[in-house]
């Protein structure tokens, strides 16, 4: 019985997964004229002139660059910052269709020309 039971420890396989940061944005995407609705759910300022409002929604790799990204999006229009979390890498922030393009722009070119990262396309809804 016991050189069965070291059989059957060799054939089973041990597998370990770890999350591997990339330096890359992963998702770059402007909601332009948001339902109200979204901004409460997702805990934002409400007041926004809507029909002029957009939400942009950005995550990267290593998550603590988003802190870095935030302050590349504030200096580069006049967005507001909605919301930065430096353990999932995720950001969101508000303003106007043109202030949201414009800091999603800037932050991509930042992630890819001064860190090196990899970059994904902006999509927009």
């Amino acid at each position: 019985m016991k050189q069965r039971l070291e059989f059957e420890a060799e054939d089973r396989q041990r597998i370990i997964q770890e999350y591997v940061p990339g330096c890359q944005i992963t998702l770059a995407h402007i909601i332009a004229s948001p339902d109200p609705i979204l901004y409460e759910k997702l805990g934002l300022d409400p007041r926004l002139d809507y029909e002029r409002a957009a939400i942009g929604v950005t995550t990267v790799t290593p998550s603590e660059t988003a802190i870095i990204l935030a302050d590349v999006a504030i200096k580069a229009s006049g967005i507001t910052l909605g919301f930065l979390d430096r353990f999932s890498g995720a950001l969101i922030i508000t303003g106007t269709v043109s202030e949201v393009e414009e800091a999603t722009r800037a932050v991509l070119r930042y992630s890819k020309e001064a860190l090196g990262y990899t970059v994904c396309e902006i999509t927009k809804t």
